[in-house]
């Protein structure tokens, strides 16, 4: 038996960026169930062979099995990966609770933070199933380029140095090169924060700022993104890695990125109610906000553009008067 047939991997979540990772499990020779929430929509998928919905456009092979019964799709994995948006999260693996195989790892590969509790996703996953071997994966990788094949690399953060390997091991391919990180809380940090400055990067387009203004709202956003992490105990230089300053590149400049849509609509004078209404997927930076905010004010973190964003989403203010404040702020040292 291969290396790639020992391992049995469940995807619990059946999102762009789930679909997207079975598929890159399935053809590296791996058994994979993908799990998704919504049994109609887990029976077209088989009909279709397709996820029109999140992922369209891309055939999903026989070898993918789908299915709607989550305790039932983890009860012989070896590994799990945790798929669903950080706010539903708790939900879903409440449904596991007492029945996930023990000491199955599970992969955490979402971004954001929790609004209620302001938990990171791996403290999520153990906050619901204990003490589970967690491990999180995260950098600049939209979906439908990785459904796609094409080139990619992210970053696996764990503290057990033979989990990550382990994890490595498991996604790698020629198309998807997979770094180890023992840095957990930057790594998923990164992932959580670069959703906050992709909606103030999208409201730069929309109102039509140009180059410089979204370079420098790049360069302070990722400068936010380091305050806040070292005061929680991150490595300053996991922000200039994959996790950090790469995904965050990747998501405020790419016509994929839900995050920086969301802002260009805005900009353009839609309201956030009108602009969600619309969507299928989730935008994981819109509550996210929220829980940044909190967790910078928690913190005694300044972040003028997060606090900036989080007026503009929830308290109605107009974004060019924002722009103005964030321009018209006491003149500081760039280190600071």
């Amino acid at each position: 038996m291969t290396a790639a047939r020992r391992e049995r991997v469940t995807v619990v979540g059946d999102g762009g960026w789930g679909t997207a990772l079975a598929l890159l499990l399935v053809g590296k020779g791996y058994p994979v169930r993908l799990w998704g929430a919504f049994p109609d929509y887990v029976a077209e998928m088989r009909r279709r062979r397709e996820n029109v919905k999140f992922l369209p456009g891309i055939p999903l092979p026989e070898a993918l099995e789908l299915c709607d019964d989550l305790p039932a799709a983890v009860e012989d994995a070896t590994v799990a990966v945790a798929a669903v948006p950080a706010q539903f999260m708790r939900d879903v693996l409440g449904r596991l609770a007492g029945r996930c195989p023990r000491g199955v790892p599970i992969v955490s590969v979402a971004k954001g933070i929790e609004n209620r509790t302001l938990l990171r996703p791996s403290q999520i996953v153990t906050d619901v199933l204990g003490r589970v071997p967690v491990v999180a994966l995260s950098g600049p990788s939209h979906a439908e380029e990785v459904a796609r094949g094409l080139p990619t690399t992210v970053a696996v953060a764990c503290r057990d140095a033979d989990r990550a390997r382990r994890i490595q091991n498991l996604f790698m391919t020629d198309r998807f090169r997979v770094y180890t990180n023992r840095d957990v809380v930057g790594v998923e940090l990164g992932g959580a924060v670069k959703n906050v400055i992709a909606i103030a990067a999208g409201i730069c387009d929309g109102l039509g700022l140009g180059d410089n203004a979204k370079a420098a709202l790049l360069t302070r956003g990722l400068a936010e993104m380091m305050r806040l992490g070292t005061a929680m105990g991150a490595r300053r230089d996991t922000f200039a890695g994959l996790a950090g300053m790469g995904d965050l590149v990747t998501t405020c400049m790419s016509p994929y990125g839900r995050n920086r849509a969301v802002g260009v609509q805005i900009g353009q004078g839609r309201s956030l109610r009108d602009i969600l209404e619309g969507m299928e997927q989730v935008a994981e930076g819109v509550r996210t906000t929220r829980s940044v905010h909190a967790l910078a004010r928690q913190r005694g973190v300044e972040m003028p553009i997060t606090a900036q964003c989080h007026r503009v989403l929830f308290r109605g203010k107009d974004p060019r008067r924002a722009v103005g404040d964030l321009m018209r702020r006491a003149a500081k040292d760039e280190g600071r």
